[in-house]
């Protein structure tokens, strides 16, 4: 139990001090971000919204239709799969909202007149929520069924999701960068909570 407290300590303090040292890197973030936001295409403005409004829906439906499917099914396995990416789903917004508090990141657009804001956002910048959340839908969803036709197409989603946010102008690419390195860890910790939890349980039942 020590050794596992241990490990997850220098986990978190590991992405912290990542996540402090990308923050910190803030000319080549914004050098990136004008090259993108600055000089972008603005007939995409429109596609980039929907690409970036989608992530909540995608990333909640997936997991409901799965487990009705489950459900109607009588799958457990089905079932199981879902409440898993339900779970890397929750996991990721509590991290991603703590460490959006924690580093209180101003927006690019509040902080550099030159970028141009074309569309909503609300919040602190760091890590990018929308790209958390759409790699940790992506990421958990690959675990479950890893078949090249749905991993493919899951990250080429997720990656594009992370795009939309520097085109869009609210995110810096760090915040980005941070967001799919914690989506994609959200859904490893909780592969290796539910594995645990697991071994309990059985341990108790025999």
């Amino acid at each position: 139990m020590k050794k596992r407290s241990k490990l997850l300590k220098s986990v978190f303090f590991t992405l912290f001090i990542f996540c402090v040292s990308i923050v910190n890197a803030q000319n080549i973030d914004i050098d990136i971000l004008r090259d993108i936001n600055v000089n972008r295409n603005k007939n995409l403005d429109f596609t980039y919204k929907v690409l970036s409004n989608s992530t909540m829906e995608v990333s909640t439906a997936i997991p409901i239709i799965m487990y009705t499917v489950g459900f109607i099914k009588k799958d457990s396995a089905v079932r199981k799969h879902a409440i898993f990416i339900g779970e890397t789903f929750l996991v990721n917004g509590f991290i991603t909202a703590a460490l959006k508090v924690a580093v209180r990141r101003e927006r690019p657009y509040n902080r550099y007149s030159d970028i141009d804001r074309a569309t909503s956002a609300i919040g602190y910048s760091f890590p990018s929520g929308h790209t958390s959340t759409a790699f940790s839908t992506a990421t958990s969803l690959s675990m479950v069924y890893p078949k090249w036709y749905v991993i493919a197409p899951s990250f080429v989603w997720a990656s594009a999701v992370g795009y939309s946010r520097l085109h869009l102008g609210v995110h810096y690419p760090s915040d980005v960068i941070a967001g799919a390195v914690l989506g994609s860890g959200s859904a490893y910790l909780t592969y290796k909570a539910n594995k645990w939890l697991n071994k309990k349980r059985s341990k108790r039942e025999k």
